[in-house]
C-alpha cells in the first residue's frame, strides 16, 4: 500500500503530476497557514476582476443547484401522485415542532 503524504496532496492535485511518497516526517502546519506574508496586494482592477469572476461562477453554480432541486421536486411529486393513486395518504405539510 502506498503511503499518501496528506500535506502535499493539494500541491500534487494542482500540479497534475503524481509525486513519489516521501519517507521523511512532513513539516508541522504553521498557525497562519494560507496567509501570504510579504506579498504585494492585488491592483484594484485585478481584485475587482477576481471578485466579479467569483460571483459569476457562484451564480452559475447556484443556477445549476436550483435546476437540481427542481428535478428532485418533480420526481418527488411523481412518487406522491402514484402513492395517492394507490390509496396511500401523504401529508405534505411541514409539521411545526
Amino acid at each position: 500500500m502506498v503511503n499518501i503524504d496528506k500535506e502535499s496532496l493539494e500541491k500534487a492535485l494542482n500540479s497534475g503530476k503524481i509525486e513519489e511518497p516521501t519517507t521523511s516526517t512532513p513539516p508541522a502546519p504553521k498557525s497562519n497557514e494560507g496567509v501570504t506574508e510579504g506579498a504585494e496586494p492585488l491592483a484594484k482592477e485585478e481584485e475587482t476582476g477576481f471578485h466579479k469572476g467569483s460571483l459569476n461562477t457562484l451564480a452559475a453554480e447556484r443556477n445549476e443547484l436550483f435546476k437540481m432541486v427542481q428535478n428532485v421536486e418533480a420526481i418527488m411529486q411523481a412518487h406522491i401522485k402514484r402513492l395517492e393513486e394507490l390509496g396511500v395518504k401523504i401529508d405534505t405539510q411541514k409539521k411545526e415542532e
